[in-house]
C-alpha cells in the first residue's frame, strides 16, 4: 500500500510541472502588460521599462518560468503582483473556503443522489424512475451560473431568506453550495443508477432473493456494496471538480475563495497567484484521486490485493 501511494505521489511531479508550464505560456502570450497593470494607467513607459527590468519580465518565457520552478521547489510561489505579498500567504488563507464550500456541496450532493440512484433502479421504468432522471437531465445540463442567479433571484432579493453573497455564517453557505453541488448531484445519480441496474441482475442477487433475504438486505447488503465502485468514483472526480469549478460559483455568490482570487488574478495578470491557485487545485485533485483509489480497496477486497 505504501508503495502505491509514493508511486502516485511522484507522477504528481511531471503533471504540476506541464500544468504549471502551459498555464504560464498562456498567461505570458495574454495580452496586457503586468507592470504597466500595476503601476496604473499613469505610469510613463520610462518607469513601466524600469519596473519590467526589475521584475525580470524582459528575460525569455523559459527562463521566466525556470525561476519560478526554481523558487517553487524552495517552496517559494513568488509574489503576488497586486497585493505585494507572498502568493502562499493569501492562497491559503482562502482556501478553506473554498474546501468548506466544496465540502457541503459534496456532502448535499451524495446525500441526495445515492437514494435517488437506488431507488430510480430499483423502480426501474416506474413514473419515480422517469422524473428522477429528467431531474438529473436538467441538473447536468444547467449552467452553474446560471443556477446561481436563479436562486440569488428567488431566495435572496424576493423571499430574504438567505445573504446572497459573502461568507458570513452558515446562512452564506447554502446557496453557493446548492448551486455547486446540484449539477455534480445530477451525474452522481445516473452513474449510480446505471451501475445499481447492472449489479441487480447478476445471479448472486437473483440467488439471494430465491433464498428469501429480504428485498431491503438483497439492495442494501448485496447490491449496494458492489455498485458503490463506479459511484465513489465519480464522487471523487465530482470533488475534485468542485474545488476547480467553483470559480464559477465563487464568481456569483463573491465566495472568498481560490476560485474567486484566481479569476481577479487573471483580470489583473498576476501571474504568480494564477500560477499558485492553480497548483492548489492540481495537488488536491491528484490528492482525492489517490484517496479514492485507496477506498477502492475497502470496498471491494479484490482490489485491494492489487495494492501489495
Amino acid at each position: 500500500m505504501w508503495k502505491f501511494i509514493a508511486k502516485r505521489l511522484v507522477s504528481m511531479i511531471p503533471v504540476l510541472l506541464g500544468v504549471t508550464l502551459i498555464i504560464y505560456l498562456i498567461m505570458s502570450m495574454a495580452p496586457g502588460d503586468p507592470a504597466k497593470v500595476i503601476l496604473g494607467e499613469q505610469a510613463t513607459p520610462e518607469q513601466i521599462a524600469e519596473l519590467r527590468e526589475e521584475m525580470g519580465l524582459n528575460d525569455p518565457v523559459l527562463v521566466q518560468y525556470g525561476r519560478y520552478i526554481s523558487g517553487l521547489v524552495r517552496g517559494d510561489m513568488g509574489e503576488s503582483y497586486n497585493s505585494g505579498l507572498p502568493c502562499q500567504v493569501e492562497i491559503f488563507a482562502r482556501f478553506p473556503n473554498t474546501l468548506r464550500l466544496a465540502t457541503v456541496a459534496v456532502t448535499i450532493s451524495v446525500i441526495l443522489a445515492l437514494p435517488l440512484g437506488v431507488l430510480a433502479a430499483v423502480k426501474q421504468n416506474t413514473l419515480f424512475d422517469g422524473i428522477s432522471m429528467v431531474i438529473a437531465l436538467i441538473g447536468i445540463s444547467m449552467p452553474v451560473f446560471w443556477l446561481g442567479l436563479l436562486l440569488i433571484l428567488a431566495f435572496s432579493l424576493n423571499l430574504g431568506w438567505f445573504p446572497s453573497s459573502g461568507s458570513e455564517g452558515l446562512r452564506s453557505m447554502v446557496l453557493p453550495a446548492i448551486t455547486l453541488g446540484f449539477n455534480h448531484m445530477a451525474s452522481i445519480a445516473r452513474i449510480t443508477r446505471s451501475s445499481m441496474l447492472e449489479v441487480i441482475r447478476q445471479d448472486y442477487i437473483r440467488t439471494a432473493r430465491a433464498k428469501g433475504v429480504s428485498e431491503k438486505n438483497v439492495i442494501t447488503k448485496h447490491a449496494l456494496k458492489n455498485a458503490l465502485i463506479p459511484t465513489i468514483t465519480v464522487v471523487g472526480l465530482q470533488i475534485g471538480a468542485m474545488l476547480g469549478g467553483s470559480v464559477m460559483t465563487e464568481s456569483v455568490f463573491a465566495w472568498p475563495g481560490i476560485g474567486r482570487l484566481m479569476v481577479q488574478s487573471i483580470n489583473k495578470r498576476d501571474i504568480p497567484m494564477v500560477l499558485g491557485c492553480v497548483i492548489m487545485f492540481s495537488v488536491s485533485f491528484s490528492i482525492i484521486n489517490l484517496i479514492v483509489d485507496i477506498l477502492y480497496g475497502f470496498v471491494d477486497p479484490r482490489i485491494k490485493s492489487q495494492y501489495k
